[in-house]
């Protein structure tokens, strides 16, 4: 029967001495090691480039001609190199950015799989380890801890997209209560938010004057919803203001949406306004008009019914 031999962890000091004297030199003679582990074709590898005041590991170019940057570190992965990546990263245009240590710590792992998913460049974090079988001489073993992906650029786009929308439909919000101060004092003590919708209590609790906004629609309502276990309640109180359905469209002057959202614990009654959403900006003047004049009516249509609730 063939011998197997056992893999011996060799520390990184007793191979290559000095980071930058043998390590780096090592690499820029065998960066085919490095394309094994990452996938990538690199070449051309130029040591100590300038980056403002500090100088790069490695420069390298990848098949397409692109930049990449290598900043090695043969000991336990620091917010000062971390830094030193980014920086040499920006300062010399690179697409890639590779960094090897010798122990990837787990903040640091987390750092560069959210800036694969926030930067247009590609981030890699590479371990490092040096093994031997017997007497063998030692040999590198390279590991990719974090690299881009497609999945990791959709999420980046998706939270990009998700940021954006919170940042308009706070500008959104803003204008409308400005404008909802000048017809009611019903959402004057509310502060503009991040999400799509913004309420004021009704009078009686679990009951809420809701504005809700989407991308293209936007509306008005009365929200109900008690709590955990209250659908019974809920629909008690949905079905005492149907019960008065006709006498509260004639109020409010138009017909309203009577939603008793089977299978879900809440129930509402509102009115839906098409002309446009947080998207259609150029629309905002002319919907936040419609979203408080519908508000303003929907109040004054309700309120009589909801305070002779039993509740």
């Amino acid at each position: 029967m063939s011998t197997v031999g056992k893999i011996q962890r060799v520390p990184l000091r007793e191979v290559w001495k000095h980071e930058a004297y043998h390590f780096t030199r090592w690499l820029q003679e065998n960066i085919d090691v490095l394309n094994d582990v990452t996938g990538l074709s690199l070449s051309t590898a130029e040591r100590e480039q300038a980056a403002g005041d500090f100088s790069v590991d490695l420069v390298v170019e990848d098949d397409a001609g692109n930049t990449a940057i290598i900043e090695n570190q043969l000991e336990k992965s620091n917010h000062d190199h971390l830094g030193k990546v980014i920086t040499y990263l920006v300062a010399l245009q690179a697409k890639t950015a590779i960094w090897i240590v010798s122990d990837p710590r787990p903040e640091h792992i987390g750092a560069i799989s959210w800036l694969n998913e926030s930067y247009a460049a590609s981030f890699y974090l590479v371990k490092i380890e040096a093994i031997k079988i017997g007497e063998s001489p030692a040999a590198p073993l390279l590991t990719l801890i974090v690299g881009p992906s497609d999945e990791t650029k959709e999420a980046g786009k998706a939270k990009q997209e998700i940021a954006g929308r919170y940042v308009e439909r706070r500008r959104f919000w803003s204008g409308l209560l400005e404008h909802a101060k000048t017809r009611t004092k019903l959402h004057s003590n509310i502060s503009p938010g991040q999400y799509s919708w913004i309420g004021t209590g009704a009078g009686k609790q679990g009951l809420g004057f809701n504005y809700f906004i989407r991308r293209h629609d936007t509306g008005a309502e009365l929200y109900i919803d008690k709590g955990e276990g209250s659908e019974q309640e809920n629909i008690q109180i949905f079905d005492f203001l149907a019960r008065h359905k006709e006498e509260i469209e004639k109020a409010f002057g138009g017909s309203l949406m009577w939603e008793s959202l089977e299978g879900r614990r809440a129930c509402r009654i509102r009115q839906l306004i098409t002309i446009g959403g947080y998207r259609d900006e150029d629309k905002w003047p002319e919907i936040q008009a419609q979203m408080v004049d519908v508000m303003v009516r929907l109040e004054r249509a309700l309120k009589l019914h909801i305070a002779q609730l039993k509740i």
